[in-house]
This record gives C-alpha cells, structure tokens and sequence, in this order.
C-alpha cells in the first residue's frame, strides 16, 4: 500500500490573507510555534486544529489539507 503523506497549503492561504503566523495563532489560539511546525510538515494538525485554522482563514479544510499518494 503507498504511504500517504499530507498536503499542506496553509502558508499560501495565510499569507494570502495578509496574515503573520503569530496573528493566525492568536484567532485559532494557539501558539506562533504550532502553526510553523504545521506549515512546515512537521506536525500534523489534530482535526480540531485543522477546522480551526480553516474557519480563521475563511477557507474550507479541503483547501488547507488533503492526502497524497
């Protein structure tokens, strides 16, 4: 079975939205360090704070998150 590996395009959408990690961590309520290590494919986001960054952002979490082959 291939391993799956998650796609992330959250810093795309942040800074699209003309946010700082710090200010897109204080609307979802968690630390500036949380969102780079997700940005950066280190963490991978509980659903929670998937969700959450998805509503922050306006976006659905399809848009921030999917799987890949």
């Amino acid at each position: 079975m291939a391993e799956l590996r998650l796609g992330i395009r959250l810093k795309e959408v942040r800074t699209a939205a003309g946010l700082t990690q710090a200010e897109l961590a204080e609307r979802v309520g968690v630390s500036r360090k949380t969102v780079n290590t997700v940005e950066n494919g280190v963490f991978t986001p509980s659903t929670p704070l998937a969700l959450g960054l998805a509503r922050a952002l306006g976006v659905k979490v399809e848009d921030l998150f999917w799987l890949e082959d």
